[in-house]
């Protein structure tokens, strides 16, 4: 018996640390604040709780089915990669070229706010906080399971990693009052830059993944 929670409580850690790793948290709150900072504190609310839990229903679908997800569509972690790439290059454009600190008061802006409440889902829930990597290790960490309820120590440790994404999405509203409005616009156009040497490095990553087996078959 001790053994055996000995053993779990390793595996707790070695799931922790490395969902965490792979999600990176407070690598990526500078992104979500920039991309939230235009709505209100109880949309940003709204969109941290949909974005942390669309984040959290994929990784556990990923981390059950995500093999044979893959397989029935014939999808690759490749072609995600360059997926979640083009998304990031989007939005990296958007945070470039966006004004800040705007009150949308008119009717098209409203139904703008309705629009961009989505990001929520993409590209804040998905590739985000549940990109290439993150899905990668709950597919990987799930097939390390020995037991079935070993299943739960996976599901526990996305809980507690997703919870603090959560927590630092709601709480932006801080952040965003520490920095003010001139700070802020500065932060956005730098992280839109970061975004889109993401999205690029995204698309190159998943296109020398495709590229190398076929090069080294050609050799």
């Amino acid at each position: 018996m001790l053994d055996l929670i000995k053993f779990e409580a390793q595996f707790f850690v070695f799931c922790l640390t490395t969902l965490f790793t792979l999600i990176n948290p407070l690598g990526i709150a500078p992104l979500l604040v920039v991309m939230t900072e235009r709505f209100s504190k109880k949309e940003r609310i709204q969109i941290a709780k949909k974005g942390s839990l669309t984040a959290f229903y994929t990784l556990i679908i990923f981390s059950f089915l995500g093999s044979v997800i893959f397989k029935f569509f014939g999808i690759t972690l490749e072609a995600f990669q360059i997926m979640g790439g083009i998304l990031f290059f989007r939005n990296g454009l958007r945070m470039l070229e966006a004004k800040i600190g705007r009150s949308r008061t008119t009717p098209a802006e409203q139904e703008e706010s309705l629009e961009t409440e989505d990001i929520a889902i993409s590209p804040i829930g998905i590739p985000l906080i549940a990109g290439p990597g993150a899905i990668t290790a709950a597919m990987l960490l799930s097939s390390q399971t020995p037991q079935l309820y070993s299943y739960a120590t996976v599901v526990i440790s996305l809980f507690l990693v997703l919870f603090l994404v959560y927590l630092i999405l709601r709480n932006g509203d801080l952040v965003i009052r520490v920095l003010g409005t001139t700070g802020m616009r500065i932060i956005q156009r730098l992280m839109g830059l970061i975004l889109l040497v993401i999205a690029v490095q995204f698309v190159i990553n998943g296109t020398l993944s495709i590229l190398r087996p076929l090069i080294a078959s050609s050799l």
